[in-house]
């Protein structure tokens, strides 16, 4: 299915509804506006496989943009609004995106972009400034029937590698109608109970894959979705109540903030509307779970994937009250736990996570990172350590190369490491995560100075400063330790594990 059916059938039913302005969108104006923003893709000379760039905050034209470049064939390119002006140029040069299209909140960075990008057209929504375009204004004279030929178009997205730079993940388009069967649609529907009546609450920003792909399932089964512009525990209660919202997709972070509400502020909410709330991108805590299936009973669902796409783990409320901990058993592939000779391991022995059987590792201008993840009998990984039961459930024990989730959002130690290695006063640096309760996990930088007598607080305000000026805010690390030297090999590895675990209460590991 997709929005154009749903304007057939049901023109004036919301396709969403922007949580905090109220701001209402029908599959009938979504449908007409993702027409008229598809000719004028193909206006500007954007032909099938062509790529726009959409770096924008939750913003009502969001859903119009990505539908009219999915209508169109184009490879839309979701980039985060919280990156430096750097690493957006980046990604915009890597994916070779031949139109920007972003909004007013973005801030600053937008003013440093038209520079870095010459020869990119440049289109702003809401209140546009020069040099960027009225996209609105643009798109305002254009047909609201379909283009002649329209095709089947895809989300690009960036995930980052544990080498520095993100690697961009472009699956090869199909060629398809527009309206071919969706997997993670056909998935909501028959394994998590969304129903095309569903309201779905989208808590997240639109730039991470999950919410991206969940909101335009939602639309593809003719439900409705409410877009929260910024996550805020109380309000999602309220938004529940309000819409009687029955579906919505979560990360770890959500639940701890809820539930850290006083207690008379959870009880003031009618959360009884919730019929399956999905949750994934980080291992959710046991106590943190355990509590949310108390607050809102067995509708807790989990799942454990990448935005690559080859592997799928599932696991409901039920089966997780006994198997605790779990992030479920695989769905439409194979699961391997693979050991140093790569060899797959009895149950209950920790290994490499592998998946079999599903689509293919397909990373831009990265052929080394797609051979590096498969392995000799054409299995792939993410890169997660983990083992499985007897019964096949999947339990993970450690992060893919020391990667960092906090809040959801994976973070990788390398391009930070990089960028401090490059301070004047750093001789050596590793960056680890550390527990954190509210975000699971915090950036930690621990130092090696060029002169050991400049340890102290002043060097880790200048250091902090650093990384702030050249870094998106949530990559900056939070706290900045010293040690006299790291503890590297003669060949120059580094054992970041003892200087992680030490964070993390491991026995036997201490800072040296």
């Amino acid at each position: 299915m997709h929005p154009a059916t749903h304007a057939k059938t049901h023109p004036d039913r919301a396709a969403y509804i922007m949580a905090g302005s109220g701001e209402t969108v029908t599959y009938k104006q979504l449908d007409e506006r993702s027409n008229q923003g598809a000719h004028l893709f193909r206006s500007m000379g954007l032909k099938t496989g062509d790529v726009i760039a959409i770096l924008m905050d939750n913003h009502p034209r969001f859903f119009e943009i990505a539908w009219a470049a999915q209508r169109s064939g184009l490879y839309f390119c979701c980039v985060s609004s919280k990156l430096t002006a750097g690493e957006v140029e980046y990604i915009m040069k890597d994916c070779e995106a031949q139109v920007l299209i972003t909004s007013p909140g973005v801030g600053p960075v937008l003013d440093e972009m038209p520079a870095l990008l010459p020869g990119v057209k440049l289109y702003m929504v809401g209140e546009a400034r020069a040099p960027y375009q009225s996209f609105e204004a643009a798109r305002a004279p254009m047909p609201t029937t379909p283009i002649a030929d329209e095709s089947a178009g895809a989300d690009m997205l960036y995930s980052s590698g544990t080498t520095g730079r993100p690697k961009g993940i472009k699956h090869p388009l199909t060629g398809s109608a527009i309206d071919a069967p969706n997997a993670l649609s056909m998935m909501a529907e028959h394994l998590f109970g969304f129903r095309n009546d569903s309201i779905y609450l989208s808590p997240a920003p639109l730039y991470h894959a999950a919410p991206l792909r969940w909101c335009m399932g939602v639309h593809r089964l003719g439900a409705t979705v409410v877009q929260m512009e910024k996550f805020d525990p109380e309000d999602a209660l309220r938004l529940i109540e309000k819409h009687k919202i029955d579906v919505g997709q979560f990360v770890p972070t959500h639940f701890v903030r809820m539930l850290k509400l006083p207690p008379e502020a959870r009880a003031r909410y009618d959360v009884s509307s919730m019929r399956s709330a999905v949750h994934a991108a980080a291992p959710c805590p046991i106590p943190v779970k355990e509590q949310m299936l108390a607050w809102w009973g067995p509708v807790i669902h989990e799942y454990y994937a990448g935005s690559e796409g080859n592997g799928f783990c599932y696991i409901g409320p039920h089966d997780w009250l006994t198997h605790k901990g779990s992030v479920g058993k695989a769905t439409s592939t194979e699961l391997h736990i693979v050991g140093e000779d790569g060899e797959e391991v009895p149950p209950r022995t920790e290994g490499t996570v592998y998946f079999g059987g599903g689509a293919p590792l397909v990373y831009h201008n990265a052929p080394e990172k797609v051979a590096e993840n498969t392995n000799k009998h054409g299995w792939t990984t993410l890169g997660d350590v983990g083992w499985v039961d007897e019964e096949g459930f999947l339990y993970l024990t450690d992060r893919k190369s020391f990667m960092i989730i906090s809040g959801g959002v994976n973070i990788y130690p390398q391009e930070i490491e990089n960028l401090l290695i490059t301070h004047p006063k750093v001789a050596d640096a590793a960056v680890v995560g550390a527990p954190d309760e509210e975000m699971g996990e915090k950036v930690v930088a621990v130092i090696q100075p060029a002169d050991w007598d400049s340890a102290g607080e002043d060097l880790k305000a200048e250091l902090s400063a650093y990384c702030r000026a050249n870094l998106s805010h949530i990559k900056s690390p939070r706290l900045f330790e010293f040690m006299q030297e790291l503890p590297r090999h003669p060949t120059g590895k580094l054992y970041k594990r003892l200087i992680r675990d030490a964070y993390w209460g491991k026995e036997g590991s201490k800072i040296v």
